[in-house]
């Protein structure tokens, strides 16, 4: 992989350059693939088909640098989610760096619809967090305490915010990744939450009229291009996010 922007860089140390300066420093990205005509999803329905080799870096280095991974109930259920796993060499770096454990996946979800005997939540190292509201269903809200660990924030319906303030000071997230799906993406670029959105750009186009990457927005979010890289086509955009205007 070779970086294009802010200079050239032939053989890039992804993790190095990934890596925000300051670890003490809370930060919330996003990271989402699309083709080049906008699709957020394959034919399938799936993410997970857009991207390359590439993407595939992009994405567990970044998992790699954050304590918690925040995904909706519904990508949980497309992708089939399980617990976070760190190759080798980037487990190495990311105890380096203070981490010891895998990042917990935090499933965002109302209804609980889940199914808390599955791998995400039986077979993970780090507990899975489940992040839902006063709303949830009872019975629902009791398997997820047995399963893992459960926040709850907002009345009728998940507050992010505050959610995402009890994360960071409950079980210590101060780097959050954000993975979508669209819906939850919307809310942590739309509230003003988030602070970096990380974009790969598939060479493809998809046609159709599936998902983008955020729905339901009919603002304007302004976004600052920090870095641009390069795999076999594929382009890997970092950006600032400036924040949501009407």
């Amino acid at each position: 992989m070779r970086q294009l922007l802010p200079e050239r860089v032939e053989h890039l140390d992804l993790y190095a350059a990934l890596r925000p300066v300051d670890l003490e420093v809370p930060v919330l990205r996003v990271n989402m693939v699309a083709s080049a005509d906008g699709a957020a999803t394959d034919s399938a329905g799936r993410s997970g088909g857009l991207g390359q080799a590439g993407d595939l870096e992009v994405f567990r280095t970044l998992r790699a640098l954050a304590d918690g991974i925040l995904v909706g109930a519904g990508t949980v259920r497309t992708e089939g989610y399980g617990p976070h796993r760190v190759r080798p060499d980037l487990a190495a770096r990311r105890a380096l760096d203070g981490r010891e454990l895998p990042a917990a996946v935090v499933v965002v979800s109302r209804s609980l619809d889940l199914d808390f005997a599955a791998p995400l939540f039986a077979r993970a190292r780090t507990p899975t967090v489940v992040l839902t509201c006063r709303s949830a269903p009872a019975e629902r809200l009791r398997l997820a305490e047995a399963a893992g660990r459960v926040v709850v924030a907002g009345d009728e319906r998940v507050d992010l915010r505050a959610g995402i303030t009890r994360l960071r000071q409950d079980f210590g997230m101060t780097h959050l990744l954000c993975e979508g799906g669209p819906l939850l993406n919307t809310e942590v670029l739309g509230d003003g939450l988030t602070d970096e959105l990380c974009l790969t750009l598939a060479p493809a186009l998809i046609g159709g009229s599936g998902p983008r990457i955020v729905a339901r927005f009919r603002g304007k979010i302004g976004l600052e291009l920090v870095s641009v890289m390069e795999d076999a086509g594929e382009l890997y955009l970092r950006y600032r996010v400036r924040g949501a205007a009407p």
